[in-house]
This record gives C-alpha cells, structure tokens and sequence, in this order.
C-alpha cells in the first residue's frame, strides 16, 4: 500500500484558488457558469468508493484502486463519516484530488448531505469543490412523513432545491438529486423526483438516476419513469439485482454483479441513442467476499473489474 500524500495546507490551498485558480491547477481548466461546464460532459464511468473507505483504504489507496478496476474517476463520499469530512473539506479534498490526478483519474461526482444552501456545510464544500473543477454533487435525501400529505411535503422541498439551484448557477456546478427504492423515500416512484426538479435548470439541478433502483419499484414500467426523466438527468447509477421471493410475504432484494439481475441491457441501448455525455458511476450493494481485509479487497476488485467490462460493453466502449 502506498503511502498517504502530504497534505495541501487550508493557506496554501486558498493562495492557489486566488491566483491561477485551483481547478487550472489540478484539473488544467476552470469554468465559471454552468452552461460552460455543461459544455464540456463528457461520457465517463467511475465507481461509489464507499466501500474501499469501509476496506480502511487512504486516498492515495484509494486511486490506486479505482486505476487497477480501470475507472475514469469516482464518486467519493464527501459528508458526515465520509472519505472527505464536510469540516475538513478545504485541506482533504484537494488531497482527494491530486490523488487521482496522479493517475489521471477524476472526481467525478461528490456524494454528499446536502438538501440546502443554508445547512453549516453547504457553501464550504461546494465553493471548495467549484475551485477543483469538480462539476457534479450528489444531494442528500428525504423521507416521508406520515404527519402530513404527500404534496404538502413535495411543496416544501420544492424552495429548498430551488435555493440549491441558483447557488449551483452560481458555482457553476450540478446538484443531482438519486432515486431510491424503499418504503417512504422521496423519489422511489421517481415521479416525485420529476415533480420537485421539473421548473429546474438541468443544468444546476436534476436526477441522479439510478437505474437498479428505478427497476425495483418500477417492475416493467421502468421505461414510462426514465422517458418522464430523461430530460432532467444529469448523471446515471448503475447497480443490478434479483428477487428473492417468499410465498405469501412478498420479495426481497439481492443486489449481484451487473448484467446478472433483473437490470435490462434494453436501458442501456435507450441511454446509447438520446445521446448522454456524463458520468455513469457503478453502486454495489453486494456481499464482499473474503476472510481479511485483505482477501476481501481483492475480490472487491475483482467484481469491480467485471462490472467495469459490463458496463462499458453494454454502452458500446
């Protein structure tokens, strides 16, 4: 394992953000609308490196992992108990980034807590993240209440998103809001999900959609859901799974590798014509088979790696 890089210091940081810009530094361009950073999407897959975090792996580990499964970057967990601490955001997140860098890897996409402009952590991170060049966020989530009715609480995260946007515009960056499966998550049915974004600029705020989980509650309608969606997407989660079904009691979810599941390869083709350029960052849910850390990092990388093959030749690279 290799050791961890010498920290960017918060002063050295800032001093390289007020003269040449941190994102030309690191990322060799800056942007400063997010028309201008629309432009420049490009289609790239990564991983969700929740797990190597689990797997007790630093971000120098961390890069060197996601090179060897054959990633163009990642999608780095940067909230409460993540790889990045939202408190530690200006010193560890350029950490994060010339970590990659190194390997000529992106941080594609920033898992995050964030719901609104005026949480504690809001505008450190993202005014952190805007200066690295980093485009796409995704946000936190909500859950029903049982307290009050549907619409009311969809109308009052509608202003929350709203706020989010227009500091995004400012940024230069994309909020992404995921659907999940689950009993009284927002966005499960994605419906909702279209009904808070709908009167937004894609640009600044849309879907993070995740295609496993739209499967899971949408059966066979899963296509009805991405075609309401599609023109508010702005990046793609893909993970598979089947169903383990007790007579009488319903089903439960197995997650398992790509292309081994109830995820159809028809998805993929439908992505393949509308033309998407952006990230499309692998989920895994997965047991992670193994004795030692060890063991269990290198069967890691193993599916990883498969899953990496699948999906690039379900998307024709």
């Amino acid at each position: 394992m290799m050791t961890e890089i010498k920290s960017l210091t918060r002063r050295t940081f800032l001093k390289g953000a007020s003269t040449a810009g941190i994102a030309s530094a690191v990322l060799g361009a800056g942007h400063s609308t997010g028309a201008q950073a629309a432009e420049k999407s490009v289609l790239k897959f990564g991983g969700f490196t929740k797990t190597f975090q689990s797997l007790g792996l630093n971000y120098e580990e961390t890069a060197e992992a996601a090179a060897e499964v054959g990633w163009d970057g990642i999608e780095c967990p940067v909230r409460p108990e993540g790889h990045v601490l939202p408190e530690r955001v200006e010193d560890d997140l350029p950490r994060m980034v010339e970590a990659l860098g190194k390997r000529k890897l992106e941080l594609l996409i920033m898992a995050t807590a964030i719901r609104n402009p005026d949480e504690q952590y809001t505008e450190r991170i993202l005014r952190t993240a805007s200066k690295l060049g980093i485009r796409y966020y995704r946000c936190g989530w909500w859950q029903y209440r049982d307290d009050a009715a549907i619409q009311d609480q969809l109308a009052e995260i509608k202003p929350q998103l709203r706020d989010l946007a227009q500091l995004n515009k400012e940024l230069g960056m994309c909020g992404l809001y995921q659907n999940h499966s689950g009993r009284n998550m927002v966005g499960a049915a994605v419906w909702d999900v279209y009904e808070i974004i709908r009167d937004l600029d894609p640009r600044y705020l849309a879907s993070h959609f995740d295609i496993g989980h739209a499967t899971v509650e949408g059966g066979l309608s899963w296509r009805t859901q991405y075609r309401l969606i599609q023109s508010h997407i702005g990046a793609v989660i893909v993970k598979d799974f089947t169903w383990e079904c007790t007579p009488g009691k319903g089903g439960t979810v197995d997650w398992c590798l790509l292309g081994k599941g109830m995820v159809s390869a028809e998805f993929f083709t439908m992505l393949k014509k509308s033309g998407y350029q952006a990230p499309i960052t692998q989920h895994f849910e997965y047991p992670i088979p193994g004795d030692s850390k060890a063991e269990q990092l290198k069967n890691h990388i193993r599916d990883l790696k498969e899953d990496n093959r699948v999906l690039r030749a379900l998307m024709g690279t």
